[in-house]
């Protein structure tokens, strides 16, 4: 994807500059990636490069940082089994998701689970009663977020749309949207987030209809670009609400508006962040050099049982604790009866292990990166506040992909999830 970027060999100088620290990357008990995943080295240099080339005039150094979009879109689409055109860069989950909410016209229903994360739910609310559809919130059956039998009870007449995270945030529950989609049938549109699934664990996403997901998170690629998915079965019925002179096929027309693009181009505001582009596209290309979600998703379930069982062994309750295998993806979240919640949280972070605390819950979500080291570190943890034995375990190291990953914690600050804009 990145062939696009060749940096010029740097001007000879009398007199060495002195240049940034070399990457330090997270810390060895990082545990916090459903709130933001370091960047991957990979990620680092396409975007380090990428903003070299917006630092020159030369125009063929301006063709390559643009074509980094399309190079971003394709490789995309190999990842989601889709066109490149079915595939604009957005700014962020939430302008994506804006970006939809704004396309759907009325009347209709729009259904939306209680529990989503709020990401998922403002752009519904912020459109019904501008032309939009009207936002039916579900409560949930049990403590997993949606269930084909949940859907089916809240399926009327009305209803045209289905909004839904792929992963939720908190519990890890893998929403099933194979089954939803069939249930919905071909009318009816399934809208995923996924930016709690892609690049952690396989997803069906070929049943979504419209799926978003920045790269922050699981992707590893840091802020600036979203993938905004808009399959050509349903492209008619999202209108391009937002999309703006990016967005039609002749931007400088006598007349306006102009005809948009095809695909999900014509849902463009402006043009993208050409470095970010670089960025998700080198990250999605690593993804599918490693073997791809399942590859990736047997590792990081594996490091996250064996958190979840150091948990249980210190008396823990896990949330969602009965979850099969495939209904869980990265996300394990935990609670030490009879112990106080910041308590835990911030002693788990004095020992180097960092996870997000929501409440009484902690929630842990480790990756491909994460070292064996990182397990042993939370059970120390677990046992400093309990009391009770731990079980030693294998601590070879795992694949290390981030920039100089740390077993010595630093100076860090408290994360509380509701405080936290990138939760």
């Amino acid at each position: 994807m990145n062939d696009q970027i060749h940096p010029r060999a740097p001007e000879a100088a009398t007199h060495a500059v002195p240049g940034p620290p070399p990457a330090r990357g997270p810390m060895a008990g990082y545990l916090d990636h459903a709130r933001v995943g370091p960047l991957s080295r990979r990620a680092a240099e396409a975007l380090a490069a990428a903003t070299d080339l917006a630092t020159r005039a030369d125009p063929a150094d301006l063709d390559r940082l643009f074509a980094l979009s399309d190079a971003a879109r394709t490789s995309a689409a190999r990842l989601l089994d889709a066109h490149p055109h079915e595939i604009a860069l957005s700014p962020s989950t939430s302008n994506g998701l804006f970006t939809v909410a704004a396309g759907l016209q009325g009347p209709g229903t729009v259904l939306v689970p209680r529990g989503e994360f709020p990401a998922n739910v403002y752009p519904w609310l912020r459109f019904a009663g501008r032309g939009g559809p009207d936002v039916r919130l579900v409560d949930p059956d049990g403590q997993r977020h949606i269930t084909p039998d949940l859907l089916r009870r809240n399926l009327t007449p009305d209803v045209t749309a289905l909004t839904v995270s792929a992963v939720d945030s908190l519990t890890g529950h893998v929403a099933p949207l194979a089954a939803l989609k069939e249930i919905l049938g071909p009318d009816r549109l399934l809208i995923v987030d996924a930016i709690q699934g892609l690049g952690a664990v396989p997803l069906e996403a070929d049943a979504a209809d419209v799926l978003v997901s920045g790269g922050q998170k699981w992707l590893r690629a840091g802020w600036g670009a979203a993938l905004l998915l808009i399959r050509d079965r349903c492209a008619e019925r999202v209108a391009p609400g937002l999309g703006g002179w990016a967005g039609v096929a002749e931007p400088f027309a006598a007349r306006h508006p102009a005809p948009p693009l095809p695909g999900a181009a014509a849902h463009l505001a402006t043009n993208p962040d050409f470095p970010a582009a670089a960025a998700i596209g080198a990250a999605v290309d690593e993804l599918l050099a490693e073997g791809g979600p399942a590859a990736t998703g047997a590792r990081i379930r594996a490091t996250l049982a064996e958190l979840l069982d150091r948990a249980r062994q210190a008396g823990a309750e896990i949330l969602l604790d009965g979850l099969g295998h495939r209904e869980r993806a990265g996300i394990g979240t935990f609670r030490l009866p009879g112990h106080d919640p910041v308590t835990v949280h911030r002693t788990l972070e004095a020992a180097g292990v960092i996870t997000t605390r929501r409440d009484e819950w902690i929630r842990l979500s480790p990756h491909v990166s994460t070292p064996a080291v990182a397990v042993d570190l939370f059970a120390d943890a677990l046992h400093a506040l309990t009391g009770r034995t731990r079980t030693v375990t294998d601590t070879t190291p795992r694949t290390d992909t981030t920039p100089g990953t740390h077993t010595t914690p630093r100076p860090h600050t408290l994360t509380q999830e509701p405080t936290c804009p990138t939760s």
